[in-house]
């Protein structure tokens, strides 16, 4: 037998030695995946009320914004937010010095016209003596009369015009006309105002409504005199009334449309209360819809998707589907869902498409079946914890 020479028995054994150190720097395998624990639902189609509650305000039926007959500069405000006012009361003043400056010329024209008529007066009623005793003509005359006439005719001009003037001096005081709580004060003390630029408003006393908004979806459902029951939000207690107004065209920058209703019974909310209004909608019923938690709900796309379990192979899969609405917590599904599909609720981000999965299953309480051991199903998958909707 033919020996191997030195030289030839070190190369195998630095053969042997590099494959060693290669066989030890090999990356070992991949651990699997875990199995992951999902929360699911069986999905059943459920009662969808059509009636929808509204956040409403309580306002004044009446609200009068009062302001100045003529202009001028504000020197006092006595009246102030909240206060409640009867008519006739004192609420703001200007300067009056020029109107009473113009309301002394006037005074003095009406001295001058009334002289200027008393002159004319006399003269007439001398020349009245001397037409009978035939000393003047009957033309004579009628020129007396006719002066007599136009000093009169000023005369009268000139009352007037005291009396107007008058009228600017007395209206430098703003007086209420109405009786209710001040709302809103709208200038101040030193303001130059222009004639009828609101100063104060005035919420009168009386009646007074329940204002909300409603979309343009659910105008068909609220006419005038539908049925309302309002609860108030800074307490339980509970009014009825009917719809007054609903208007013509939607706010240009809401799209809602404004809806008024009257409120009954003597009890009535403060003003600015926020109330819960509720329409009785007699014309809309229940619909039987399928609603899921949003917890379900991803995006995938540009639309929404859910993971559907397939319990025989316990593996999900994507399932798009179309929103109609939320309804609180949940989401009501047009289309995508059929009745008796299991939906996985929970752990929705972390999960891909045939990933195989358990269902969690809460240790404090018993899951009830939802599906029998088989072939297909393994023992510890034969139960899933599931929320019937």
């Amino acid at each position: 037998m033919h020996q191997a020479s030195p030289s030839r028995l070190a190369l195998w054994g630095a053969a042997a030695v590099a494959a060693l150190a290669l066989a030890g720097c090999s990356r070992p395998e991949a651990a699997p995946e875990p199995i992951r624990a999902v929360k699911v639902i069986t999905v059943s189609p459920s009662g969808l009320s059509q009636q929808q509650e509204f956040a409403g305000e309580v306002k004044p039926r009446t609200e009068a914004r009062l302001g100045f007959r003529v202009a001028g500069k504000i020197t006092q405000r006595q009246a102030e937010v909240g206060q409640h006012v009867h008519a006739g009361a004192l609420l703001a003043q200007l300067d009056p010095q020029d109107y009473r400056l113009a309301a002394d010329a006037a005074r003095a024209q009406v001295a001058a016209a009334t002289t200027n008529r008393d002159l004319a007066a006399a003269d007439y009623r001398r020349y009245v003596t001397l037409r009978e005793q035939n000393f003047i003509s009957g033309a004579e005359l009628q020129r007396r009369e006719a002066a007599l006439k136009a000093a009169q005719a000023q005369l009268d001009q000139a009352q007037a015009q005291l009396a107007a003037q008058g009228n600017q001096a007395r209206y430098t005081n703003l007086v209420a006309d109405v009786s209710g709580v001040v709302t809103a004060v709208e200038a101040e003390p030193g303001q130059v105002v222009a004639a009828g630029t609101p100063v104060v408003r005035i919420a009168v006393d009386g009646p007074r409504d329940v204002v909300f908004a409603v979309p343009e979806d659910r105008l068909a459902a609220v006419r005038p005199g539908t049925e309302v029951t309002a609860r108030a939000w800074a307490g339980n207690e509970t009014l009825t009334g009917r719809v007054r107004e609903v208007a013509a065209s939607a706010d240009p920058v809401t799209r809602t449309y404004a809806v008024k209703v009257a409120l009954e019974g003597a009890s009535q909310p403060p003003l600015g209360a926020t109330v819960a209004v509720l329409p009785q909608m007699r014309d809309q019923g229940v619909a039987q819809v399928i609603r899921i938690p949003t917890s379900a709900l991803r995006q995938e796309g540009r639309g929404s998707a859910v993971w559907v379990l397939d319990q025989a192979t316990m593996t999900v899969k994507s399932q798009p589907v179309q929103v109609a609405s939320a309804d609180g917590n949940e989401a009501v599904i047009a289309a995508g869902l059929a009745p008796g599909m299991l939906v996985v609720s929970a752990g929705v981000h972390v999960l891909a498409p045939g990933q195989k999965v358990t269902i969690w299953q809460d240790r404090t309480a018993a899951a009830p079946p939802l599906a029998t051991e088989g072939p297909n199903v393994p023992p510890a998958q034969a139960t899933l914890t599931s929320a019937t909707r």
